[in-house]
């Protein structure tokens, strides 16, 4: 072991770090996050299935929902995780047993709480308006009365690192109440999120050293500057060993610290154990899930976990990690649950192609003919505006085809959409009808939607349903239109690009028309089918 990471080890073992999620509660605070209480649930289970000590899922106090949520999630059993109730010091001026929000933290029935409180002289006197002596005692006794009700208390100091550049003493106060009250974890608030590493560092290392062992120390970064990843890896180095954030990183403003990348980064850089064993693999599909039910596009580009996180275009690239990957790849992709793409461009060698393929066909070498014609076919369909470098699903079918081992699952005879120009209703405005066969059957259908393609969509999914019932779990998740010629104004030619995803799986399927539907509608074939070829592979795959 390097010296770096001796530092990370405590007897021989290695250092543990314990991970507090608070997707459901600070990530909720984002911009177009609104969970209901299924989705919370659902994502509970996906944070237990991944090992994360504790889900901090919402303030009881503040809302009906969040109320309602720790209800229900009292009847589901998990596996490791513990699910956390958060709140605030009682309110200046009342007592405890006085405090509703305190008696709706009671309520929630969790075994562990965390509130939080005033660090910053400025935030008790200004904001708070209330004494600095006053504020010590909403604090430690708040932490008292949780903790004589059998809670175990974890202390979230709000703007902590502001609070110690402003009055060191102060800040050092606060933490000593809500000790002295009973709390067992002290977990220091970077809230604005404009502190440096540097300074996170020495300050964490200060706090642990000032207390000794007594109580757990904690980091809650902001990503406000671009560091909340890189802080709550120093404050580990300065002794922290619980670390909070969110699973993908969002949350208020620019977000919280990303848990998927610090996780990683924890036990693959820093020796440090976060997750039980066996677990960090489970890292990309868990935060796959968390997306899916947040009803967000994850950034492809995010470290470990993201679509392009072992992406590569370039020809000599993909070259030498096909010889070796550690030529290109500081970690193996499927340690964090995530594949090795090699995408299908312009720039792409020989060799890429022939990796892909052989997925299909580990017959395949570089002389098949096969490979020629894929590789002309391509070419060919890049002239005319395709882009298969976004598009896995459309490619993977272009290599099928011409393998042979291609065979399309249904046949159509017409489609014809109708728009309504003042809209009939606020929502619906197109209509769709088609004619499809399949082994001989005919199903004739109509769809009427926001547009056309949506239209469209729906329509194909009624006609396929009765043939291929897993089509129902199909959802689009994005559809990009990109005007190729700009030149020819309305008979320019269109690329359309489709994102789809089934709640396990993604993919990505494109079209190239003159006209608009037709290349939706290429693209949206390519999806259903990429789907359909998949779930029989993996029935196959379960039979043997």
């Amino acid at each position: 072991m390097t010296e770096a990471n001796q530092e990370f080890t405590v007897s021989g073992q290695l250092k543990k770090i314990t991970i507090l999620d608070s997707t459901l509660r600070d990530g909720a605070q984002g911009e177009g996050i609104s969970f209901s209480v299924q989705d919370k649930i659902n994502i509970v289970k996906a944070l237990d299935e991944l090992g994360v000590a504790y889900i901090e899922a919402g303030n009881p106090g503040s809302n009906p929902k969040d109320l309602e949520f720790f209800q229900e999630i009292k009847k589901i059993k998990l596996e490791s995780a513990q699910v956390v109730a958060f709140g605030a010091t009682r309110r200046k001026g009342i007592s405890c047993a006085e405090d509703s929000n305190l008696q709706s933290l009671l309520a929630a029935e969790t075994e562990t709480v965390v509130v939080f409180g005033k660090s910053w002289d400025f935030q008790v006197t200004d904001i708070l308006k209330a004494t600095l002596e006053e504020n010590l005692q909403m604090i430690s006794e708040t932490a008292a009365f949780l903790k004589s009700a059998g809670r175990t208390v974890i202390y979230d100091a709000e703007h902590f690192f502001d609070a110690w550049k402003a009055n060191r003493e102060y800040a050092l106060q606060t933490l000593e109440a809500a000790v002295s009250g009973g709390a067992s974890v002290l977990a220091l608030c970077d809230t604005q999120g404009g502190s440096l590493p540097m300074d996170i560092l020495n300050i964490t290392r200060e706090v642990t050293e000032h207390f000794n062992g007594q109580v757990e120390i904690g980091i809650h970064a902001h990503n406000d500057s671009g560091l909340a990843v890189s802080v709550s890896l120093m404050a580990v180095e300065g002794g922290a060993s619980h670390v909070q954030g969110t699973l993908l990183g969002f949350g208020e403003r620019t977000g919280n610290a990303n848990l998927s990348t610090i996780i990683a980064d924890l036990e693959l850089k820093m020796k440090c154990i976060c997750l039980p064993a066996g677990k960090l693999n489970q890292l990309t599909p868990v935060a796959r899930r968390v997306a899916e039910i947040a009803n967000l596009m994850m950034d492809p580009g995010m470290p470990y976990v993201g679509s392009n996180a072992f992406a590569h275009k370039a020809g000599m690239h993909i070259d030498a990690v096909t010889k070796n990957p550690a030529a290109y790849e500081h970690i193996a992709p499927d340690t964090v649950g995530n594949d090795r793409v090699f995408l299908m461009s312009e720039v792409a060698g020989r060799s890429t192609i022939i990796e892909r393929i052989k997925k299909f066909d580990p017959s395949v070498t570089k002389n098949s003919p096969v490979v020629a014609e894929i590789i002309k076919k391509m070419k060919d369909m890049e002239h005319a505006g395709y882009q298969f470098e976004g598009a896995d699903g459309s490619f993977e079918l272009l290599v099928r085809k011409n393998l042979g081992k291609y065979q399309p699952f249904f046949k159509l005879h017409y489609y014809k959409t109708i728009g309504e120009k003042p809209p009939l209703d606020e929502t619906l405005c197109s209509f769709a009808q088609l004619k499809i066969e399949v082994d001989g059957q005919l199903e004739i259908t109509a769809g009427e939607g926001d547009g056309p393609v949506h239209a469209l969509d729906t329509a194909l999914r009624k006609a396929l349903e009765r043939f291929y019932p897993a089509v129902a779990q199909i959802r689009l998740t994005d559809y990009k239109v990109r005007v190729l010629d700009s030149k020819s104004t309305t008979a320019s030619k269109v690329r359309v690009l489709i994102e789809s995803s089934d709640g396990v799986d993604s993919w990505s399927t494109v079209g190239v028309s003159t006209d608009i539907l037709e290349a939706s509608w290429l693209a949206l074939v390519d999806s259903f089918e990429y789907k359909l070829i998949k779930d029989i592979e993996r029935r196959f795959k379960t039979f043997l």
